[in-house]
């Protein structure tokens, strides 16, 4: 490793112990926000901000040059009860760091703050951007999407999340339902009425069985899950409503659209999206990043999480320092030796990489 990769990541791990300290849940990121902000006011960089969303450019940029945007986020959710060290501890032993949004993500923040500012004053093929934003766990309004007019068009994107640095090369979406089945009151010692829970039984069978035809090579079927349902007032009054949630998991073989298309069109019940833009998301075995990763040796996965990913109309790539399964957990933490080799590996990456525009 050379010098200056050490040293970027030394200052990583130093930033990221004054982010965990900083309480960050989503919607309350102006803390870590500050500190990002500062950190790269203190190197030199100018740093734009929009409400907890920070960024900054590359010095070199050029119009005529395809854009590669770096983005992670520094919000967390809230630690639950049996974590046994303080979540804002940022406790280190030896090469481990416990501490909230170690892994998810601060570790993929960090590092990516270090990756720009390797390449910060390189004449590189491509722009750089590197955001570092607010509401991902949220999916929130004020999160990357309210941002990313400000950044124009952008050719590719890389998503930090804790992947074990491998190349996740799909993600699946989130389509949430509420459906409404309605019939008519009745008194249920008599024939009377049109059981409106029937109806969501009917739906619900053919929502638990229903497949969709086409496969996703990475990411497998679309997933349909009923979560919640609700009816009736008494024991002896036939529901003239009835009420349940479907939660989706969409691939990149459907858009959100599409599968609330067929969805109507099969069940009896009023069935009302609350949102449609967390869509699925694939890119080509042939990118050329993916080729590059897949040259260094990383694996490739189509990952069933969400990430901001979601909210971007541009190829993507997920991959950070950290292990999923970590994330949202209690006690959550991230080796020292994941960032130190994380850095290395996204410069190594991007070293000499040739990006399409367009």
């Amino acid at each position: 490793m050379s010098e200056l990769i050490k040293q970027l990541s030394d200052e990583s791990i130093a930033l990221l112990i004054e982010l965990i300290k900083t309480p960050s849940f989503s919607r309350e990121e102006a803390g870590t926000a500050d500190i990002l902000e500062q950190f790269l006011t203190r190197h030199g960089i100018p740093a734009q901000r929009r409400n907890n969303n920070v960024w900054a450019v590359s010095r070199t940029w050029d119009d005529t040059k395809p854009t590669l945007l770096l983005n992670s986020h520094h919000d967390t959710v809230k630690p639950g009860v049996a974590w046994t060290y303080p979540p804002f501890g940022a406790t280190v032993e030896g090469d481990k760091l416990t501490g909230l949004g170690s892994n998810d993500a601060g570790a993929s923040a960090v590092s990516l703050l270090a990756v720009f500012r390797y390449f910060h004053d390189w004449p590189t093929a491509f722009n750089l951007i590197c955001a570092i934003t607010a509401e991902e766990e949220i999916s929130g309004a004020n999160g990357v999407k309210s941002i990313l007019p400000e950044l124009g068009e952008i050719d590719l994107g890389i998503v930090g999340e804790p992947t074990g640095m491998n190349a996740a090369i799909a993600e699946k979406g989130l389509l949430v339902l509420d459906g409404v089945a309605r019939g008519r009151t009745g008194h249920a010692a008599r024939d009377e009425g049109d059981n409106a829970l029937y109806k969501a039984l009917d739906d619900i069978n053919w929502l638990r069985t229903y497949q969709f035809p086409n496969l996703s090579e990475m990411l497998g079927p679309v997933k349909m899950t009923v979560t919640q349902i609700s009816a009736g007032t008494q024991h002896n009054v036939v529901p003239d409503e009835c009420r349940y949630v479907v939660d989706v998991r969409p691939t990149e073989c459907y858009t959100n659209e599409k599968i609330l298309a067929i969805i109507r069109a099969n069940v009896q019940a009023e069935i009302k999206p609350r949102s449609t833009h967390l869509q699925s998301s694939g890119l080509s075995l042939e990118h050329p990043v993916v080729r590059k990763a897949v040259a260094m040796g990383k694996t490739t996965y189509g990952s069933p999480t969400l990430s901001d990913q979601a909210l971007m109309r541009f190829p993507t790539l997920k991959m950070g320092p950290g292990d999923s399964a970590r994330s949202h957990a209690p006690d959550e933490y991230i080796l020292l030796s994941e960032i130190r080799s994380g850095i290395a590996d996204y410069i190594e990456l991007l070293t000499d990489f040739e990006l399409r525009a367009g």
